[in-house]
């Protein structure tokens, strides 16, 4: 390897760990909206020249090393909570890097077998770039993790794109406009002129970021109906969380806090996933102490708790949300419907086995059950208290619910405002990422779902971080993490099925188009190749 396709990659390596926030010296640095346009040029400049076999293992290390220091966080779910071995947790973020890395391996082949016939230009190489993001979404149920979209969720002008194109618009736009700039420096340092496509896709990016710029610019239309919600914020270690001794701490802290909540008008009230440390069906001291809270309050509660179903003389268990109205009914509950790889159920169980232990310690002793899949529920209507709401309305308020891992997958989420979701009430426990940029990672993510959806999202975090996020992916506040504590704000409802966005009305048409442009791409590169050959 040259010295300079070295720097280049080097230069990948570190314009992709910094494009996504890590905490360092008691502060967030989060440079994603330089280095994220940085670090698609270093790769290609880095794999130019190679022929596919060997950009594809080129991209691979790449990759791998990339995303093995972005997924450090791995470590302390493994290790430090998970109680697994130090082995494990060393090779684990390993593992799921290598994962994300074929993909690194099959854009250099996909760019090595374009630039064999002079294809690899900006527009097919950020369309291959794309596809291969939505595949990652789904391929072996999916860890889209540090996805390069993700790191513009400042950028007002490119998460404008996002109601229309999702995180693979913002994706899209990224490495398009980082490859023409890239292309065209390259080519006056070397004395010549950039060529048209190059110019081009330096144009169709400033374009996609002008018309951004313009939308985000507009103001939001003000909506009639609100709903004063509280999210809160336990900070219970994981290391306790399940302990028996900790059971009745962990309700004393929640309830003072829904108190507080409700003394600052919270109308409904939203606890973490898993913030029950038990039942609420196999125990009704627990589901009784939740009826009663409710009842005494006069408000909704939304709780995050494990559901429990008998199974003759066994059990099935849920990663579930709750809801509780004013007179202590149980009259929703929602069962998460992607489950975590490892942390809620263990693919072949049977041959993987000795893992359980180690990494499936997660909110079950058994396997989770899925849920059915994502839909809207209804929050109940209102509390007595006198005062005009959108709780007053005689039907009950439909919001989505999304339970941790669900909120990195779009289309899932989409589906919650496509069911007729009027915001987002997003519950986590992201206790299990320690100090790591991981629970700030993930809090972009989310931002991202509103966006895409446009409509508002309060997310509460067992540890941090939980946040108010408005229907443009702008955290409008949000807590530290590790501190007990509460947020309350007012929150507009989505005006209706008329107000869905692009992107909850079609899905990921964008990703498709990205993915059908690339294979188009190398089928007519093959086919030329075959033609050239006869």
């Amino acid at each position: 390897m040259t010295r300079g396709r070295a720097g280049w990659l080097a230069g990948y390596l570190v314009s992709s760990f910094l494009a996504f926030p890590h905490p360092l010296g008691g502060r967030v640095i989060d440079l994603g909206f330089v280095l994220a346009w940085v670090a698609p040029a270093c790769l290609v400049a880095g794999l130019r020249g190679l022929g596919p076999a060997s950009a594809a293992r080129w991209g691979f290390l790449a990759s791998l090393i990339a995303h093995a220091a972005i997924l450090h966080w791995i470590y302390v779910v493994t290790v430090v909570y998970g109680e697994a071995p130090v082995l494990v947790g060393v090779l684990a973020p390993i593992a799921l890097a290598a994962y994300i890395a074929l993909f690194g391996a099959a854009f250099g082949a996909g760019m090595g077998l374009l630039e064999l016939r002079g294809r690899a230009g900006p527009f097919a190489l950020a369309a291959l770039w794309t596809a291969l993001d939505y595949l990652r979404h789904h391929l072996l149920s999916g860890f889209p993790w540090a996805v390069l979209g993700y790191a513009q969720h400042q950028d007002p002008a490119l998460m404008a794109l996002a109601p229309i194109a999702g995180v693979f618009g913002l994706s899209f736009v990224t490495v398009l406009g980082s490859l023409g700039v890239g292309a065209s420096v390259a080519a006056m340092r070397k004395g010549r002129r950039p060529s048209l496509e190059s110019l081009a896709a330096c144009a169709a990016a400033l374009a996609a970021l002008a018309s951004g710029a313009v939308i985000s610019a507009q103001p939001t239309p003000p909506s009639d109906e609100k709903i004063r919600v509280a999210v809160l914020q336990g900070n219970i270690d994981q290391g306790v969380k399940w302990s028996h001794a900790w059971q009745e701490v962990t309700l004393q802290i929640y309830e003072a806090l829904t108190r507080r909540a409700r003394a600052e008008g919270a109308e409904v009230v939203v606890w973490p996933e898993t913030a029950v440390p038990g039942s609420l069906e196999t125990d009704p001291d627990f589901r009784a102490r939740i009826e009663g809270l409710a009842r005494e309050q006069a408000l909704a509660l939304v709780i995050g708790a494990v559901g429990v179903e008998p199974v003759g003389r066994d059990y099935r268990y849920y990663d579930s949300a709750y809801v509780f109205n004013s007179a202590g009914q149980e009259i929703e509950r929602y069962d998460k419907a992607h489950l975590v790889p490892f942390g809620e159920y263990v693919p072949l169980r049977g041959l993987l086995g000795l893992l359980i232990g180690a990494v499936a310690r997660g909110i079950a002793p058994d396997n989770v059950t899925a849920g059915s899949g994502p839909r809207a529920v209804g929050l109940p209507p209102p509390t007595p208290n006198g005062e005009s709401s959108a709780l007053d309305a005689p039907a009950p308020v439909p919001v989505g619910i999304p339970i941790c891992y669900e909120l990195l997958f779009p289309d899932l989420v989409r589906r919650f405002v496509a069911s007729g979701g009027s915001m987002l009430l997003a519950i986590t426990n992201d206790a299990w990422y320690g100090r790591t940029g991981a629970p700030y990672q993930f809090l972009a993510i989310t931002a991202l779902r509103s966006a895409e959806t446009r409509v508002w999202t309060a997310r509460a975090a067992n540890t941090g971080v939980s946040a108010f996020i408005d229907d443009r992916g702008r955290v409008r506040s949000q807590t530290r993490i590790f501190e007990r504590g509460l947020l309350v704000d007012d929150i507009p409802l989505r005006p209706g099925a008329a107000a869905d966005s692009f992107y909850v009305r079609h899905g990921d048409v964008f990703a498709w188009a990205c993915c059908g442009a690339a294979g188009a791409a190398l089928v007519l590169r093959r086919r030329s190749e075959g033609e050239a050959k006869a």
